[in-house]
């Protein structure tokens, strides 16, 4: 059984241990879980990907209480099925998602998923960033899944919800990127809900002030079935070889300026840096890259909590990360059997 610490990362290193642990068949003790954070262990969000980890993989678990700061977690035979997990807070279903996908695709078996909660949270991927961002080129990788995104939920009301259909799929293939193409479209778009349509204009009117989008490619679309107000502005950058999509959120006491602002920055930082893709997907092709054995890709600056993530996935997999600095915020990260 592998010994972990978790307080060198939060929740993240908790979804990996999870998933290579379904992947792997290593059954793995998690102690000082999220040690380092305000309100540390387990909290819904954690407990609700523990709880579909040990449904698709007839897992044997100690310690999956709120609060609990040690896990114990014994995977059995990955299975496929219908499966409804329901969050109960604004917790973020695309950290849920991604927590149990690769044991699904890694055992070629197929599953419907319907997760409740939030879709468009800060601190994790959008459920636009999963569809039009991560599966793309996961489906270049030999995954065959589609996203349907049923309901938006917002922080902090949440009551969103999304589908996965996980088709049986070929054992993940190597993929290199290492640059994004040429750029063939920009465009922006305010997703608002229960919030006036000016707030989203000007939202717009910030990104175009900073990026050159064409008027045609600026939106403003509605979220009439979210049950909660909010408000999420994303720009979209797709290129030859991938689409990033980048997303800032309206917030009590922050204007819309400021949103624009950020999400432009972001934007901006990944165009200057000719790196294939940005931090926030550059952390989300680690795992099956490893799955895959081999793979790499040029990305901006890597955070400490990618590195962190690579480590643990050494621990489970026979691989080993390189991150080699190019050029300015111009990274190539690399991995190999």
């Amino acid at each position: 059984m592998l010994e972990i610490d978790g307080q060198a990362g939060g929740g993240q290193l908790l979804r990996t241990a999870l998933a290579l642990s379904l992947c792997t068949g290593e059954s793995f003790r998690m102690e000082r879980i999220r040690a380092k954070r305000s309100r540390p262990g387990l909290m819904r969000q954690h407990l609700t990907a523990v709880q579909a980890a040990r449904d698709v993989g007839s897992a044997h678990v100690e310690g999956a209480e709120p609060g609990s700061t040690t896990l114990v977690f014994v995977p059995g035979q990955v299975r496929g099925g219908a499966f409804h997990w329901p969050i109960g807070t604004a917790g973020s279903t695309t950290l849920v998602l991604q927590t149990v996908l690769p044991a699904l695709w890694h055992a070629g078996v197929s599953a419907q998923l319907v997760l409740e909660g939030g879709t468009h949270n800060p601190l994790a991927p959008s459920a636009d960033f999963l569809a039009e961002s991560f599966l793309p080129l996961m489906h270049r990788m030999g995954l065959s899944a589609e996203l349907v995104l049923e309901r938006h939920g917002f922080y902090p009301a949440g009551g969103g919800q999304i589908r996965l259909d996980v088709g049986e799929s070929e054992q993940p293939k190597i993929m290199h990127l290492a640059d994004r193409g040429d750029i063939q479209q920009l465009s922006v778009t305010s997703l608002v809900s229960r919030i006036p349509g000016r707030v989203g204009e000007r939202e717009i009117d910030a990104v175009v002030r900073r990026l050159p989008i064409a008027p045609e490619h600026c939106h403003i679309r509605q979220a009439t079935t979210s049950p909660g107000p909010g408000n999420a502005l994303s720009v979209r950058v797709q290129a030859e070889h991938v689409c990033e999509v980048f997303t800032a959120y309206g917030e009590r006491g922050v204007t819309a300026e400021r949103v624009g602002e950020i999400v432009s920055r972001e934007a901006l930082a990944y165009l200057g840096s000719g790196a294939a893709v940005g931090p926030y997907l550059a952390d989300q092709l680690l795992l099956p890259m490893a799955l895959a054995g081999a793979g790499s890709f040029t990305t901006q600056q890597p955070s400490d909590h990618a590195k962190s993530n690579a480590v643990l996935i050494e621990k489970f997999l026979p691989v080993q990360f390189d991150f080699d600095e190019i050029g300015k915020d111009f990274w190539r990260v690399s991995v190999s059997s």
